[in-house]
């Protein structure tokens, strides 16, 4: 089982597995025992301690978090043993000395950097608390958004949109016509239903006519949208109730993430000089594109 890395709080592209594991491993002897963190392990003498295993824990998607620790535990001390491993037999292969190799464990810092400075700086925004504060804010104790349940016959031109419209004024049965009419097939297969919908799930046209009608009314001329001519009917209006905590919690945090990582990236640009050059290697000129410049014609 892969040990994969906490991506919420730093740019997923750069957040590697290989990043975390190895950030991990080469703390593991930074961390003095004491009885609340044993060693678990020693290869070759660099030691890995309980806090290690933990950390590794934090770092595995929720499903796997979820694990019983007696099961979880023993296979991540598994993978760090194994990791601390290929590590000893990378060095006897001299791999940590070549150029390559010495620019990714570079870039390996660096990343390890970068995301210990999001996760130090933007966890405490996104705490539980905050995110319920962003919920009242945002739902708690507003009124709920009016929505319509409506039913719909589409089809491609006025004519045969105003012949269904007078069938139905003669008592004919809107589901009978619309499976007979419509060219919606996954409303055709429901009798038109379109079950509840807000006033921003369709397009103006069609959603200024559902609303403007009573219950049980249907519209008086047919409506034309970019989909072609509708015959709607409104069946019931009903004032829908915000989502629960629970319900959003994880999208809200999300997105209090998102805004929290390009907000510190905004304030870090700030206090650096960036410069910029062509995929050649020229400096970037007033006049350039971002587009690198066409291979040179042979």
């Amino acid at each position: 089982m892969p040990i994969f890395p906490d991506r919420s709080f730093g740019p997923s592209s750069r957040l590697l597995a290989s990043i975390a594991l190895l950030g991990l491993i080469s703390a593991g002897s930074a961390v003095a025992q004491t009885d609340a963190d044993p060693i678990l392990a020693k290869v070759n003498g660099q030691v890995i301690h309980f806090s290690d295993l933990k950390a590794a824990a934090e770092t595995l998607p929720p499903q796997a978090r979820s694990m019983p620790p007696q099961q979880l535990y023993p296979m991540l001390l598994e993978q760090l043993v194994d990791a601390q491993a290929l590590m000893v037999e990378a060095k006897k292969t001299g791999l940590d000395k070549e150029p390559d190799v010495q620019h990714l464990m570079q870039m390996a810092s660096e990343r390890a950097l970068e995301s210990a400075l999001l996760n130090k700086v933007i966890r405490p925004q996104v705490s539980e608390e905050a995110v319920k504060a962003r919920y009242d804010q945002d739902y708690a104790n507003k009124p709920g958004e009016t929505e319509v349940h409506a039913r719909h016959i589409l089809v491609s031109d006025e004519a045969t949109a105003k012949k269904i419209t007078a069938d139905l004024k003669k008592g004919g049965d809107f589901a009978a016509l619309s499976k007979q009419y419509s060219k919606d097939p996954s409303a055709k297969e429901q009798g038109g239903d379109l079950g509840f919908f807000k006033k921003t799930d369709m397009v103006p046209e069609f959603a200024d006519a559902a609303f403007a009608l009573k219950d049980k009314e249907v519209t008086a001329a047919p409506v034309k949208t970019q989909f072609g001519w509708h015959v709607i009917q409104t069946l019931e209006h009903r004032t829908s109730q915000p989502p629960t905590f629970e319900q959003v919690r994880d999208e809200l945090r999300q997105q209090m993430v998102q805004a929290a990582v390009q907000k510190e990236v905004a304030e870090a640009r700030t206090g650096v000089t960036i410069e910029r050059f062509n995929m050649d290697g020229s400096p970037v000129k007033a006049t350039d594109t971002a587009e690198p410049p066409a291979p040179a014609a042979k």
